[in-house]
Formats: structure tokens, sequence, C-alpha cells
């Protein structure tokens, strides 16, 4: 039983350390696709039929970018909303620094990485228990 128990805990132990690094290289890949993200206060216009986000950028140029339904409900009714704008592009903007799909990647790398820790920690717990 001890060698099946053995073997479990260093199967959890590369696999966990292997996907902590493939999804650490997938994090470092999607945050430099992403490109670089600049804050700024926006306004949101409402007279036409959709809402539209107008801004400055850090250039001094005017941009604006048509509200999604999903930034629409996150901003309500307010008049004004921060947002991130993509620099050098125009027209693409978004409420939050990261995407989504960077933080649950991000968040999927800690969580491999902590299970490789752990069953390391306990590979050598045991080893040194048994003598």
């Amino acid at each position: 039983m001890d060698h099946a128990i053995d073997a479990l805990i260093e199967i959890f132990t590369w696999v966990g350390f292997g996907a902590f690094l493939l999804l650490a290289i997938a994090v470092v890949i999607a945050w430099a696709a992403d490109g670089t993200w600049l804050p700024a206060e926006a306004i949101i216009d409402r007279d036409g039929g959709d809402p539209v986000v107008r801004w400055f950028d850090a250039d001094g140029d005017a941009n604006s970018a048509p509200l999604s339904p999903a930034d629409a409900v996150v901003i309500g009714d307010a008049d004004a909303a921060s947002i991130w704008y993509r620099h050098g592009w125009q027209g693409r903007m978004r409420l939050h620094r990261r995407p989504a799909g960077l933080r649950a990647l991000t968040w999927s790398a800690a969580g491999m990485l902590a299970l490789g820790v752990v069953s390391l920690v306990t590979g050598w717990v045991l080893y040194f228990v048994r003598g």
C-alpha cells in the first residue's frame, strides 16, 4: 500500500509542476498578446440608440467605442466610468485592466503549483516519517 501512495504522490508532484510550467508559459504568451492598456476616465453618451463610451487617450486624441451589453449592465445608469483603453488602437476599451481569461489562466497555474508543492512536501514528510 505504501508503494501505491508513493506513486500517487510522485504522479501528483510531476503533474502539478508540469502543468504549472505549461500554464505559466500560456500566461506569459496571453499577457504579451494582450498588449498595453492604459486607464482613462470616460463619459457615457446615451443620446443615440446604443450607448457610446467617449474618452481622451494619453496622446490627447478623442476616442469612442460602442458599449457592449455586458458592459452596459455593469455601468448601469452612470454618466461616467473608469475604463482601460488599448494604447495605439482606436475604439478599443474595457472595464478591467486584464481580461478574465488571463486571470483564469493565472489562477490555474497557481493551483497547479500548489498541487506540486503540497505533493512534494507530503512525499518528503512520508519519506522521513517512515525512516
